[in-house]
């Protein structure tokens, strides 16, 4: 590209969170297959060169707008973890958060493809990733001392439980994710719950 058409393309270019906003939405409707460089530079009125140019790579796009999906997420998941009352319901809401909605959830959808791309990443984009699970984690173990401090909670060690509790939402929300038949997201939500509370209520072996 010519020095003339780099400037061209930064005068003409879309706000970047014009372009993830479009590309989450096209993953919404017609899912990862529906997303191309081409379809989506025709969305925000610029060439699929244009985009790479911006990008680099659609594994760079696809990264970028999972991490603006995840600031998005974080906002919702720290606004609920700030609330006065007891740690067990807001425990309840992280976990109500994390799972997702449906099968096929643009955010999870997104997640899966990026994860499956990182066998070949980079040590950047594999530390970008670990940025993401790394806030759901330090939040989940603040609540979980949060609540054990007030003695809602057996003491446990937070920050094992807590790589315990994500690993089981994990394997439940790929479950939903994919559309397995036979566990509903609700079903899945009982689960959890009924593990929390053998787990987490204090009791005689504290």
């Amino acid at each position: 590209m010519t020095a003339g058409g780099v400037r061209a393309a930064r005068k003409n270019a879309p706000p970047r969170e014009d372009v993830l906003v479009a590309a989450m939405a096209t993953i919404a409707e017609r899912g990862l297959d529906g997303l191309t460089m081409a379809g989506l530079g025709r969305q925000v009125g610029m060439s699929s060169g244009h985009l790479l140019y911006y990008f680099g790579s659609k594994d760079e796009l696809l990264l970028q707008t999972l991490e603006w999906s995840e600031a998005a997420l974080g906002s919702r998941r720290r606004a609920l973890l700030s609330r006065r009352g007891p740690a067990r319901e807001r425990l309840s809401a992280y976990v109500d958060l994390y799972v997702p909605d449906a099968a096929r959830d643009p955010h999870w959808t997104l997640w899966l493809e990026v994860w499956n791309r990182s066998q070949t990443a980079g040590p950047q984009e594999r530390d970008r990733q670990a940025a993401i699970e790394g806030a759901w984690h330090r939040d989940l173990v603040a609540l979980l001392a949060e609540g054990i401090s007030r003695g809602e909670f057996r003491a446990v060690d937070p920050d094992r439980f807590a790589a315990r509790l994500r690993a089981l939402l994990d394997g439940f929300s790929i479950q939903v994710a994919v559309g397995l038949p036979g566990l509903s997201r609700d079903g899945i939500l009982d689960h959890v719950r009924e593990f929390l509370a053998d787990a987490l209520t204090p009791g005689d072996r504290d």
